[in-house]
């Protein structure tokens, strides 16, 4: 007698046309989910999840009520000639509304765990919504839609319950393997009811089988491999550089020429000189982040201790955070204005952002990276810009790299090529060096300069480190716990700091409580000594300070401010001494010390085998009078 191969045949049919729905609709509600943040969040999700956790009858039985033909549903098709209840359109609803779930979770998840620095990065670089989508977060998630794919297969091909109550078991029509298994049980046909078994355990473990080569193949080594085949390839360089094929960048091409403001087709530069007003208000869990500053051309670090408000600032600017109020103006096009409810997205700010982590796209090549922002750009222009800065930041010949490919210089090279070529109107940096190793930084950091001197337009850089900011830029805006403390030339901030705290963000490692005698002497109470000062004394006088290079030794102590000192103990670097000392009499313990000072080596050597007590100088231009 011939086999009824009609079950597989329903069951791969059905599995198949589910999957399809569940995928594409999957992927649109886990996007719409993912951006979602109105109320009932929790209440959706559980919804969606639903068919997920509740028995298979209950959800046939559910969707008996809503197709049945006594049904709001069932009497509208019925008008229409169309009557779902035991038919294999059925059969499919009840597979795709069991399968759904797995594949929103699934995919749903997998969007969740790309980097939310890849979203913002692009949205500085232009791309509306849907670009990013398409560009980043479905490339990016990709392994996830597949195993979600995968799973929902496996799942409506084992659907058994739902299927039963709402579409029956009509052999040839509705009647899948699952419920064949049932009913040839029943019947006591074991032998038909274990070949179906046998059948859906092959489909199964080849399944299984799928999902475990596929995670094998896209398990991240160390260094993040994301594999893109020719055809993804040429699909992305299509999306970029408007050219459905590999794009070759080279200096050496006949189509390559270096371009200047004349010759490039288009300048972002305002023929004024460029100008930032930024007055922000934003609360935050640990502090309330309140700054009022102005730039222009003339580089501006942000510097403070690490949560003092420096990236929040530049997030704002860039349209990645909202303030609770205030207001942002670049080259008079206003950004953010909370009383006129002005908040120009990221994408049209026209700013360049260069993230701490670099955030370079891992699936997009080096070309691709620096092109990214250019889609606005005419399509014969995209590979010459892309050529352009591949000379100028020292990456000619990696262009067909991926970011995990490069070192980590060269990867910041990327970064800041890629915020640059579209040319933005502002260029702010996030602790751009913080991610290299000393050698790296001081090779990053001269190019770093090089290329901020022809930069045209606003200059933002956050940094923690005072040497970065001094070499780097001409001002400087210090930042602690949310508020700007200090605001001017980084040659007043550094020799004449206002304040105690910004004395200490700027290095300053030699403090005093100090007194007023007269309008030429203080005391400084912890050193134990009276000083002569040169510059005015600022009302109330609540501090006296001095930096740890500015000490000097003498030979003599008959000049104002010399004290005579003990050594209580050294620490060395490869380049400098920092020794710690007493004044006016030995230590009692290695604890017991007023001031650090800090000598080069070859200086160092010349007096330490001296006697004892030396001579200090507290120079009266170099004593720092500050306010609490």
């Amino acid at each position: 007698m011939e086999t009824d191969l009609s079950p597989l045949w329903i069951s791969l049919k059905t599995s198949l046309v589910a999957t399809i729905f569940a995928f594409f609709s999957g992927i649109i509600v886990a996007r719409w989910m993912l951006n979602y943040q109105g109320k009932g969040k929790g209440l959706i999700d559980g919804i969606l999840t639903l068919p997920l956790v509740l028995p298979p009858t209950v959800v046939g039985f559910l969707l008996l009520l809503l197709f049945g033909i006594n049904s709001a549903v069932g009497q509208l098709l019925m008008r229409v000639g169309v009557n779902l209840i035991f038919s294999w359109p059925a059969t499919v609803i009840a597979s795709t509304v069991v399968a759904f779930p797995l594949m929103y979770k699934t995919v749903l998840a997998a969007f969740e765990q790309v980097e939310i620095d890849f979203l913002n990065s692009a949205r500085t670089l232009g791309s509306p919504e849907w670009k990013i989508f398409w560009q980043i977060i479905l490339p990016l998630a990709w392994p996830g839609v597949v195993g979600g794919t995968i799973l929902s297969f496996a799942r409506a091909l084992g659907e058994f319950g739902a299927t039963l109550m709402l579409a029956g078991s009509i052999p040839g029509k509705t009647q899948t393997i699952p419920i064949a298994i049932f009913f040839a049980a029943e019947a006591g046909n074991m032998r038909k009811a274990l070949i179906w078994v046998l059948v859906m355990v092959a489909i199964s473990l080849g399944v299984i089988a799928a999902i475990n080569s596929w995670s094998t193949a896209q398990r991240p080594s160390k260094s993040l491999k994301i594999k893109t085949n020719t055809f993804t390839k040429k699909l992305l360089n299509f999306l970029i550089f408007g050219q459905f094929q590999d794009v070759a960048i080279s200096e050496n091409d006949s189509s390559y020429q270096r371009l200047s403001p004349e010759n490039s087709g288009y300048s972002g530069f305002p023929r004024s000189e460029p100008e930032l007003l930024v007055n922000l208000h934003k609360k935050l869990p640990d502090f309330t982040l309140d700054v009022n500053f102005t730039a222009d051309k003339n580089p501006l670090g942000l510097l403070g201790a690490s949560g003092s408000g420096k990236s929040m600032t530049l997030r704002c600017i860039a349209g990645l955070e909202t303030p609770t109020q205030g207001r942002i103006v670049l080259n008079k096009r206003v950004l953010f204005d909370s009383e006129r409810g002005i908040n120009i997205p990221s994408r049209q700010r026209r700013v360049g952002f260069v993230f701490q982590n670099y955030a370079l796209f891992p699936h997009l090549t080096v070309a691709q990276n620096i092109g990214f922002g250019l889609q606005n750009f005419p399509k014969t222009e995209r590979p010459k810009r892309v050529a352009k800065y591949l000379d100028m930041m020292q990456l000619t010949g990696l262009g067909d790299r991926y970011p995990h490919q490069l070192s980590g210089g060269q990867q910041q090279r990327v970064a800041l090529a890629r915020a640059l070529v579209s040319e933005p109107e502002a260029l702010l940096l996030d602790e751009p060096l913080s991610a290299l190793d000393s050698y790296l930084r001081d090779q990053i950091e001269k190019l770093l300069v090089k290329v901020i001197s022809r930069y045209e337009g606003i200059n933002l850089f956050i940094t923690h480190k005072l040497e970065e900011a001094y070499r780097v830029c001409g001002n400087i805006l210090v930042l602690s716990q949310g508020q700007a403390i200090a605001y001017g030339s980084k040659e007043d901030i550094f020799e004449r700091p206002p304040t105690y705290t910004v004395a200490q963000v700027t290095e300053c490692k030699n403090f005093s409580p100090a007194r007023l005698i007269n309008s030429h002497t203080i005391e400084a109470l912890d050193w134990e000594c009276t000083l002569n000062v040169i510059e005015s004394i600022p009302e109330p006088l609540t501090f006296v300070g001095i930096r740890a290079h500015q000490i000097s030794f003498l030979n003599q102590p008959h000049q104002h401010n010399t004290f005579p000192c003990w050594l209580v103990e050294t620490s060395e670097t490869q380049h400098r001494t920092t020794v710690y000392i007493k004044l006016h009499e030995p230590p009692k313990g290695s604890d017991d010390y007023h001031l650090q000072v800090e000598l080069y080596k070859e200086k160092w050597v010349e007096f330490k085998d001296r006697p004892l007590p030396w001579y200090v100088r507290l120079d009266p231009l170099q004593l720092i009078m500050m306010r609490e």
